[in-house]
């Protein structure tokens, strides 16, 4: 555990601070609450855990209440919001003290992410000042299993290689830009080649590879936390489509995945991607909540 540093009060009237190393065990309690909408930011706090909030990239914010810290919110490369919906907190009370203080730091993140309710009281307060917006995804279900799949899943698929990265690569590329609309390669050994790489090290990369055709299916574990991990980055190449493949690959992901990473799978989809939505439901995948995204 790193060295405490004093938490700075920046927004009486609000209700918001910014929290430092001391606060964490509280945040992740927060987390706690709601692990599947958390993983994103329990991801990181967690890490902060061991290298401090500073040095995991961002910076992080609460919402208190008569001295409880009722709310978080991680504000890195992706603002992630976690007011969990018990009840007792007032989740527009909550984006607004978080509003409030993005304004104050100007918009430095590619997207606004997590559960639905608390994303879009947030962007409905930040619209005005944060123009640029590319689109706004306000209806994707969340989704997990945590029991065997109901599919038979593909014996094909399994963790993929470092020496496969020349092609592992090139498919996350892909996938990414249909998914979002831009490519996010910036060169060799930049950010995202960075991170696919340090996914397949982790044994967080899932392939089923042709050897006519390389990479046939993929998926990621974007985020593991809390005891949740959380799949990203599905993609079936364009020309094996229609087969069912996705159903059998993700299939052998929550296998795998519930062996030996987390006791829970989750992911979060489109509401208007029909498809997808009915092959997670046929591997087994349930509905547990929604979330938002609003991309820059």
């Amino acid at each position: 555990m790193v060295g405490l540093r004093r938490a700075t009060t920046l927004d009486g009237r609000t209700g918001g601070r910014v929290l430092s190393d001391d606060d964490l065990p509280a945040a992740l309690a927060v987390c706690a609450k709601d692990p599947v909408g958390s993983v994103l930011a329990t991801a990181r706090l967690e890490q902060a855990q061991y290298i401090g909030v500073r040095r995991a990239g961002g910076e992080l914010w609460g919402y208190e209440l008569d001295g409880r810290l009722e709310g978080i919110c991680w504000a890195g490369a992706n603002i992630v919001p976690v007011v969990p919906d018990d009840g007792t907190v007032d989740v527009e009370r909550a984006a607004e003290a978080f509003a409030s203080m993005a304004r104050r730091q100007g918009r430095r993140c590619s997207s606004l992410v997590g559960p639905a309710d608390a994303v879009l009281a947030m962007w409905r307060r930040l619209r005005p000042a944060w123009p640029g917006v590319r689109e706004v995804r306000d209806d994707q279900p969340s989704m997990v299993i945590d029991t065997a799949p109901a599919v038979a899943a593909d014996p094909q698929v399994r963790r993929s290689r470092l020496d496969e990265l020349d092609e592992v690569l090139p498919a996350c590329v892909r996938m990414f830009t249909e998914e979002v609309g831009y490519s996010p390669a910036s060169g060799p050994g930049g950010p995202y080649e960075t991170r696919v790489r340090t996914l397949v090290n982790q044994g967080r990369s899932f392939v089923k590879m042709s050897d006519s055709s390389g990479v046939v299916f993929k998926a990621e574990l974007g985020a593991v936390a809390g005891g949740v991990a959380q799949v990203q980055g599905v993609w079936v190449a364009p020309e094996h489509r229609g087969r069912g493949l996705s159903e059998e690959g993700m299939a052998a992901v929550v296998q795998l995945t519930l062996a030996d990473v987390a006791p829970v799978v989750s992911l979060y989809v489109n509401a208007y991607n029909v498809r997808a939505l009915a092959a997670y439901r046929r591997v087994g995948f349930r509905q547990v909540g929604s979330y938002a995204t609003v991309l820059f």
